[in-house]
């Protein structure tokens, strides 16, 4: 416990009352999150790409075959979809402009992609795949619980679902379940006032 201990004013925590607060700090962990799954596909991209390059099957290298160069290339066009949106994520949440379910939105797609990536990559190594020494693996596993906490991907969907529809479907029956959310989030900021 810290007693008269001076906090300059830039420093001071905002006056937040309610759980707007943690939903902050949450959706800010999202959202770091969002580029972290951008990283570990680009890293099992690289790796996977190196690997076909320089691992041959009857006299060729993989990287010579239809279906090597078609995953590679899904591969770059899901890690430069995932870029853009985690860089448009970022224009506007410095703009001020984000809302949560854009987060949602990001998170819910890069994960779902960089996961779907690491799977593609594991499976273009072959046996290769399941050691440590690719590392490909080890992104495979660590994707996996990223894609659970902070909201699995279905979460993700409903928080979605709730911006597009105007209504929350993720409360237990008989809780205001035909509330448009959009009521239910002005009815909380008045309470919170």
């Amino acid at each position: 416990v810290l007693e008269d201990c001076f906090v300059p004013e830039a420093n001071v925590f905002p006056e937040i009352k309610g759980l707007k607060g943690p939903f902050s700090c949450l959706n800010n962990a999202r959202y770091g999150i969002v580029w972290g799954a951008v990283g570990a596909a680009e890293d099992c991209f690289q790796r996977a790409r190196q690997y076909v390059a320089e691992r041959t099957q009857f006299g060729y290298p993989l990287a010579s075959m239809q279906l090597i160069q078609t995953k590679l290339a899904q591969m770059l066009t899901d890690i430069t979809q995932m870029q853009l949106l985690a860089f448009r994520l970022g224009q506007l949440k410095d703009e001020g402009r984000a809302i949560p379910a854009m987060v949602s939105l990001a998170k819910r797609n890069n994960c779902g992609k960089a996961l779907e990536i690491a799977r593609v990559a594991r499976d273009m190594l072959g046996g290769n795949g399941i050691t440590g020494e690719y590392r490909v693996i080890h992104h495979m596993v660590n994707l996996e619980s990223v894609n659970t906490y902070e909201g699995t991907y279905d979460i993700h969907g409903l928080i979605l679902g709730r911006e597009l529809t105007g209504i929350q479907s993720f409360v237990p029956r008989g809780n205001d379940l035909d509330k448009p959310a959009k009521t239910q989030k002005k009815q909380e900021m008045a309470a919170a006032e």
